[in-house]
């Protein structure tokens, strides 16, 4: 037997990859996400400004390091899942949140400039 990559047995044969777990439901990849923000409860996170008032394609696009969002991104398992970057509008995608679900998550006027992890966990879990 001979050790072949990924690309090779593609040229050879048609690969198939099996999921390394099932796929999570809207109300699990929330779980997950207040599980991964109530690790930490004290850690501060950045907020998003104004999200409320950016046209759609500004806020969809709006991201911050350190925040909330960019927490579940940091994790395998929901990228795994599909979560493709820590922008505003991929959260909004993923975890099937209304933009009031997810300005209630991440928007500054609720917390001012930084928020810690357990409120946003709590705002997590109430959108479920």
């Amino acid at each position: 037997m001979r050790h072949q990559t990924l690309d090779q047995l593609h040229t050879v044969a048609e690969v198939h990859r099996e999921p390394k777990h099932p796929v999570m439901d809207r109300t699990q990849r929330l779980e997950r996400w207040s599980d991964l923000l109530e690790r930490h409860p004290n850690r501060s996170l950045t907020a998003l400004t104004g999200t409320e008032y950016r046209p759609s394609v500004e806020r969809n696009a709006m991201r911050g390091d350190g925040s909330p969002i960019s927490v579940a991104f940091d994790d395998p398992i929901l990228r795994d899942e599909g979560l493709k970057n820590d922008s505003y509008g991929e959260a909004k995608r993923f975890f099937e949140l209304t933009d009031n679900q997810l300005h209630e998550i991440v928007c500054y006027c609720h917390v001012g400039v930084s928020m810690l992890s357990s409120r946003a966990a709590l705002s997590v879990r109430a959108a479920i």
